[in-house]
């Protein structure tokens, strides 16, 4: 499994390097842009063809699954304590019907310790950041969990089976591929791991 995660800030050519990634066969794509309003995160959908809505899942203004046809909703870890301490209340607003839910983790006792059943769990970093500096790899295995848990942090297409050997069921990629030279041929590496 492997989870694109949005860059922060646009790139030239993001929507374009975006739709050849879904052409390549990219599942799960987090538009995790946390300097957008509301109105910029609907513009920015917009700009999506609407056949790959289905494959994006937002981190931000959980209220978009309402008004597009989205994969799903993730929690950062801080909206994770603040909103599922009562989750049917945050729920009830939402058109969750068929949806995936995930979350950011930073330490795996939390996942193992986790009561709400999410799909999927973003845990990091496992190895140095690409995107972000000075966010040393923890190393962390994660074999004893018996969860769906993602591997984050110095994703490469190299590097894919050391997290396989540490019990990840897949990798969520963020630097690896927007700073590669050529992103849809470092993402189809990537896929080919996988499959």
């Amino acid at each position: 499994m492997i989870i694109v995660i949005a860059p922060e800030n646009d790139i030239p050519n993001e929507i374009e390097l975006l739709h050849q990634l879904f052409e390549a066969g990219l599942q799960y794509y987090h538009l995790r842009k946390p300097n957008k309003n509301y109105d910029e995160h609907v513009a920015f959908l917009n700009q999506i063809d609407v056949q790959f809505h289905n494959l994006i899942v937002v981190h931000y203004f959980h209220e978009l699954i309402n008004d597009f046809p989205l994969k799903g909703i993730h929690f950062q870890e801080a909206a994770r304590e603040l909103h599922l301490e009562v989750p049917s209340d945050y729920f009830m607003k939402l058109n969750m019907f068929g949806k995936t839910i995930s979350s950011s983790f930073h330490h795996p006792e939390d996942i193992a310790n986790a009561s709400f059943e999410f799909d999927y769990h973003l845990l990091s970093p496992v190895f140095s950041s690409i995107s972000k500096v000075g966010y040393e790899g923890k190393g962390f295995d994660v074999n004893g969990i018996r969860k769906t848990i993602i591997g984050m942090g110095g994703v490469t297409a190299e590097n894919l089976a050391d997290f396989t050997k540490l019990g990840y069921k897949g990798v969520g990629v963020l630097g690896g591929i927007w700073h590669s030279e050529s992103p849809v041929e470092t993402f189809k590496k990537m896929k080919t791991y996988f499959e």
